[in-house]
């Protein structure tokens, strides 16, 4: 662990608004961030607890909120369908190296937006969390690292019938959504999960541009699931493409709207006026465009679904909607951990400055997880940091390879 009290940071990116700072001193006492100044106006008191990180780029540990532990992103069409059947014992160990990647690639909390069988919340209990709530350490091979924040929905909801079976199960018949997950949490045995997804629509089409379909659930049925959270004091975040399923959403008082294709300047600005997060998830459209057949009419129309959704990010920032990176890691082609590094790539395409690009992937995220002891380094804070050799113009070719602070 690292005990040095002083560090010397070539730039610093908090993770707030502020402009990035070039040339900085930052002092530490006991994993608290005590001040930052000037290199140049000031000196560290004790050389032998000093730091040097001249040449790196400092940030906040990244967040990623939108992942599925128990997928790959193989292209192995026989490796997918084993894991989408396997039991906890074989995806113990599939799971683990899951979060070791995030780890790697300076991830410090994920939101894992369920699976069918609800393995990674028994994953989550079992190895990440010691009795008194506080979190284990993660071997990933040679070192282990502090225990990383997963959060995790547990097994998703769907409308029978509607896509979603593979991440969720649904309502027994002639029972709404609300009452299914009260009836869940009065259960013997119930583990709480630490946020609630529904999903209120289908896929993107890879064949048909622009298909919507329709919502899974009613506007009254949704409003209803965010009431009973809130009785359970749990967000709700809801997989949600085309206008009218994410205003039934955004209308219902959902808290974060995941993925959002093709929904609309309308929405958009909704979702400014409520500030409710949106995770875009736009480099899964990527990942298809790169992994399909060159010139296929599926690889032709993910890449016109990633054309659109940039004009729908580059729409949110001028609109002021709180936008939060999530790369759906476990999707076709959506590596975990490293992906990270290509949807931060996507919010720099779409016109979001360096700074406000690290604020969507570390302090919007840390917020939407509910995570109060990281995302912004500022005086008073954790010093929950990493490290990116070279300046922050290079930083989105660099994030891969990241020195983690403590």
């Amino acid at each position: 662990m690292l005990k040095k009290s002083c560090i010397h940071a070539g730039w610093l990116i908090d993770g707030g608004s502020g402009p990035i700072q070039k040339d900085v001193l930052i002092h530490i006492h006991q994993h608290t961030i005590q001040s930052i100044e000037s290199a140049q106006k000031a000196a560290c008191k004790n050389p032998s607890a000093f730091l040097d990180l001249s040449e790196y780029t400092l940030l906040p540990c990244l967040v990623d909120c939108h992942v599925h532990l128990f997928m790959s992103g193989t292209d192995d069409i026989a490796a997918r369908k084993r894991q989408l059947e396997a039991g906890y014992d074989e995806l113990k160990s599939v799971i683990s190296n899951h979060i070791a990647r995030h780890l790697s690639s300076g991830v410090g909390a994920v939101r894992d937006g369920g699976d069918g069988k609800g393995l990674v919340q028994q994953y989550q209990q079992e190895c990440l969390s010691l009795n008194d709530g506080r979190k284990k350490p993660v071997s990933t091979g040679s070192a282990c690292h502090a225990g990383i924040d997963v959060k995790v929905a547990g097994k998703a909801w769907h409308q029978c019938g509607r896509y979603g079976k593979l991440i969720g199960r649904s309502p027994a018949p002639g029972e709404t959504l609300a009452e299914a997950i009260s009836r869940e949490a009065s259960l013997p045995g119930y583990t709480r999960p630490d946020h609630i997804k529904v999903v209120n629509s289908g896929v993107n089409s890879l064949l048909c541009f622009g298909k919507e379909t329709l919502p899974q659930f009613s506007l009254k049925e949704l409003t209803q699931v965010v009431g009973e959270a809130g009785r359970q004091k749990l967000k709700v975040m809801v997989h949600a493409n085309g206008k009218l399923p994410v205003q039934i959403a955004i209308e219902a008082g959902c808290h974060s709207i995941e993925h959002g294709f093709f929904m609309g300047a309308e929405n958009l600005a909704r979702m400014r006026d409520k500030q409710i997060i949106w995770v875009p998830t736009a480099f899964t459209m990527r990942a298809y465009s790169a992994m399909l057949a060159p010139s296929s009419r599926e690889a032709c129309t993910a890449q016109r679904n990633l054309d659109h959704q940039l004009d729908q990010l580059r729409m949110a920032r001028e609109l002021g909607v709180p936008v939060a990176l999530g790369t759906d890691a476990g999707s076709l082609g959506v590596h975990h951990g490293i992906s990270v590094r290509e949807e931060f790539r996507l919010f720099l395409e779409a016109g979001y400055t360096i700074s406000e690009a690290v604020q969507c992937a570390t302090k919007t995220g840390a917020r939407l997880l509910g995570i109060t002891d990281m995302g912004i380094l500022i005086p008073g804070m954790p010093d929950s940091w990493i490290a990116v050799k070279g300046s922050p113009l290079t930083l989105a070719e660099n994030l891969g390879d990241v020195y983690k602070g403590p």
